[in-house]
């Protein structure tokens, strides 16, 4: 048992070694792309978090119960900042 189990962890250090050098060459690539076209990504990144804004305000639209009770919908958006925050700070 002793020799599978180094034989997975040099797997798991090879594959974390792949992982690493992948990211760094992927970001390399963003960080290049990011500086010579600055407004290309500020519009994009504008693009997508009022896309999801406006993706997550059609669902709520879609729930009678949220929609009929504000207060339902503040709650369950406090409860869910809370746990997300308390999650974060443990991590």
């Amino acid at each position: 048992m002793g020799k599978i189990a180094e034989r997975v962890r040099q797997d798991e250090v090879k594959l974390t070694d792949a992982e690493k050098l992948f990211v760094k060459r992927l970001s390399a690539g963003r960080d290049h792309l990011a500086r010579r076209y600055p407004l290309v990504f500020a519009g994009a990144a504008a693009f997508g978090l009022v896309s999801t804004y406006y993706g997550f305000e059609k669902l709520i639209d879609r729930s009678e119960v949220l929609v009929d009770n504000p207060w339902i919908l503040l709650s369950t958006g406090l409860v869910v900042l809370v746990v997300t925050g308390t999650v974060y700070t443990k991590l």
